[in-house]
């Protein structure tokens, strides 16, 4: 992309936002061969990054100095723009030419936003948020689901394949933030469905994990179920994805379905029930953790 390419002819990499999607996405492109340049707040992680190969950078505006790729995957659209603007942000320290690719889940506005102020300072913007969780994280086997120009996602799609199974470029910028609040909505509802499902099956005295494995090879099966499976039937919610994410991405689609005039019926239910969950203490738990709503509403002490 540029003459700060390494060694290797791959363009060097800037990745900011290390947590449980970041660090086994950026340790993916080290084992690919990028020269892969990590910021996040977390000191831990950035040990992390550099026992993998990568090299830890003091902040936002020296990883991405002389990076030809910005990658940023952090939490939601506020920390999208503190990581972005001002004065010590990607925009203001990034060469220009360079690519710029958010992975975050945020609102499709705040990508359009983006894309509009990079492009005055010469930086080319893709949204490319993921789905997969952890474990399509560590896999390399994420959904990648892209906005932005047809020629930066063909410059991007050799990083892309590092990490993801299915790439696709689903229109402008923010068309890739649409079709993942979708995504999240189909999640929220599956994930409600199963957790029902389990607690209706625990009541009737069925072998639970026997269930599971045949309603998983029917049409009630999914990948969901797949990925989750274990979580309810050990009562493991060690966080993949936070509630408190899912929560923040529930109001993403039920703002934007708002905007274009579709209802979300079932929707919105599930996404109040997410806002108990959070409310009763456990926004830091995997969202699998919709089973114990659906245990509190069905009489079982937690």
């Amino acid at each position: 992309m540029s003459d700060t390419t390494t060694n290797s002819g791959l363009p060097r990499i800037a990745w900011i936002g290390l947590g449980i999607m970041g660090s086994p996405m950026s340790e993916n492109l080290v084992k690919a061969g990028y020269d892969v340049t990590g910021y996040t707040l977390e000191p831990e992680k950035l040990d992390r990054l550099a026992a993998a190969g990568g090299t830890p950078a003091r902040s936002v505006a020296e990883a991405v100095r002389d990076a030809d790729v910005v990658i940023t995957m952090v939490p939601a659209s506020p920390q999208v723009e503190a990581v972005c603007y001002g004065p010590d942000g990607i925009l203001e320290n990034a060469r220009s030419g360079a690519l710029l690719i958010d992975m975050s889940s945020i609102t499709p506005q705040t990508s359009v936003d983006l894309a509009r102020a990079a492009a005055g300072r010469g930086i080319r913007v893709l949204d490319a948020p993921v789905s997969g969780g952890e474990a399509g994280a560590v896999e390399a086997v994420l959904s990648i689901m892209v906005g932005g120009e047809q020629s930066d996602f063909d410059a991007a799609r050799p990083v892309f394949d590092v990490l993801g199974r299915t790439v696709v470029r689903c229109g402008p910028h923010g068309a890739g933030q649409t079709v993942k609040a979708a995504n999240q909505l189909i999640v929220a509802v599956n994930l409600q469905a199963c957790a029902e499902a389990v607690v209706f099956l625990e009541r009737s005295g069925v072998d639970l994990s026997a269930a599971l494995d045949v309603l998983n090879g029917g049409l009630a099966g999914s990948t969901v179920l797949t990925r989750k499976k274990d979580n309810f039937l050990n009562r493991d919610f060690a966080p993949g994805f936070r509630i408190d994410l899912h929560h923040k991405d529930m109001g993403i689609v039920t703002d934007a379905a708002r905007g274009v005039g579709a209802a979300l019926p079932v929707g919105a239910v599930v996404s109040q029930l997410i806002a108990s969950l959070r409310a009763q203490g456990d926004g830091g738990l995997d969202h699998s953790a919709l089973l114990r709503s659906v245990e509190r509403l069905s009489g079982t002490r937690l």
